[in-house]
């Protein structure tokens, strides 16, 4: 092998190698010295003389063809060396940890990134302090990330604030226009896009369907992030329905968690009839508490995410959070590979899904309409 690559090396060809290690083999068995050149001659001009074409090959082209063979089997082992070597460095900013992100970073090694390997993940967590969001976002700056994804509407906000280049992606955003974060769902226009909930007219059908489950209904609380500007619309627009249903409601803010349990006290001297709740990544971290302070107390609640009704809330309607993320794998794929936020659609939501928990419902004394059997997506007994 060594012997091949120094031939190369002083300009002789794999061909002319091969024709004189042939005209040697020949030689040696060959009988009577004869000269296996002199009768393929003879053969050549026989079948000249009978009008066939003669093809010839030579040694350049044979050589060329060799040498083209290696460059092309050796291409593809460098491309890949420098593939691995590229690492992208991804922000990821949310208020804490939340099992429905997992089916993100899940899709995205499904096609091809993975973490330690040609990705670096920088988290950080706010643990319901939003104001922590702006100096996370200037890390990512300083950090040089190629992208940045957060969960939450005031992180999108701080991250447009701290960068006007780097691509930004919210996998399920509340409100982006009302919010301000793009121009529009079909064309963002800057540096971020993503997914949206449609929270606004959620909320409305969710009323719609607490009325129908809660015989009585009159008096409505509703708790919200009002530190969330992307609320503002999804509470004027329940505001109204509540009116055109004859409803009464009462907004009970929070801004961080500590004011949780001011606003479980007022509530609980107020007795309304049930409570619905406006999540985001500040209230989903407290879901759990949420739901058993209804239980405590006999509130029939209405969340968004079925993930509070497996938490025991009574019952929920909304997109697939998990799905959601898993969806926006895509566009981190093709953000990496070039694409701009600005040319990239806000997606929306197609698919609804009803959960509700009979446990939760026979505690409260209440009995669904059969209709929410047939159509309900899951059913927690």
């Amino acid at each position: 092998m060594f012997q091949n690559f120094s031939a190369l090396s002083l300009g002789q060809s794999p061909g002319s190698m091969l024709g004189v290690a042939l005209s040697q083999r020949g030689k040696m068995h060959m009988p009577g010295g004869q000269n296996p050149a002199g009768r393929e001659s003879r053969r050549a001009a026989a079948r000249r003389a009978d009008g066939a074409a003669v093809r010839t090959t030579s040694p350049m082209r044979r050589r060329d063809f060799i040498l083209g063979l290696a460059a092309t089997a050796l291409w593809p082992l460098s491309a890949r060396a420098q593939d691995s070597a590229k690492k992208w460095l991804i922000g990821f900013i949310s208020h804490g940890y939340e099992k429905m992100y997992d089916p993100l970073f899940d899709a995205m090694r499904e096609l091809g990134y993975v973490e330690g390997r040609n990705i670096v993940i920088e988290r950080r967590y706010a643990e319901g302090r939003a104001e922590r969001f702006e100096r996370f976002a200037q890390e990512m700056v300083q950090l040089k990330a190629d992208l940045i994804i957060v969960t939450t509407t005031p992180a999108a906000l701080a991250a447009e604030k701290a960068t006007k280049t780097i691509p930004i992606l919210i996998p399920h955003a509340i409100d982006p226009v009302g919010a301000g974060l793009v121009a529009t769902l079909a064309h963002p226009g800057g540096n971020l896009t993503g997914g949206t909930l449609m929270q606004a007219e959620l909320s409305v059908k969710r009323l719609q369907m607490l009325k129908e489950a809660v015989p009585g209904l009159s008096h409505v609380a509703l708790l919200w992030n009002a530190g969330n500007q992307a609320y503002a619309h999804a509470w004027e627009e329940t505001q109204e329905a509540a009116h055109s249903l004859g409803l009464t409601i009462e907004a009970r803010e929070v801004r961080t968690p500590a004011d949780l349990p001011r606003v479980f006290a007022a509530m609980t001297q107020e007795h309304p009839d049930a409570l619905l709740i406006l999540e985001d990544a500040l209230t989903i971290q407290h879901r759990r508490e949420i739901a058993e302070f209804a239980l405590r107390n006999r509130l029939p609640t209405s969340f968004l995410g079925k993930e509070a009704v497996e938490a025991g809330g009574l019952m929920s309607y909304g997109p697939s959070w998990p799905s959601a993320f898993r969806r926006a794998a895509n566009y981190v794929d093709r953000i990496l590979k070039g694409a701009k936020p600005a040319d990239l659609p806000v997606q929306q939501a197609t698919t609804f899904e009803l959960a509700i928990n009979l446990k939760t419902a026979k505690a409260l004394g209440l009995t669904f309409p059969p209709s929410f059997h047939l159509r309900a997506d899951e059913v927690i007994e």
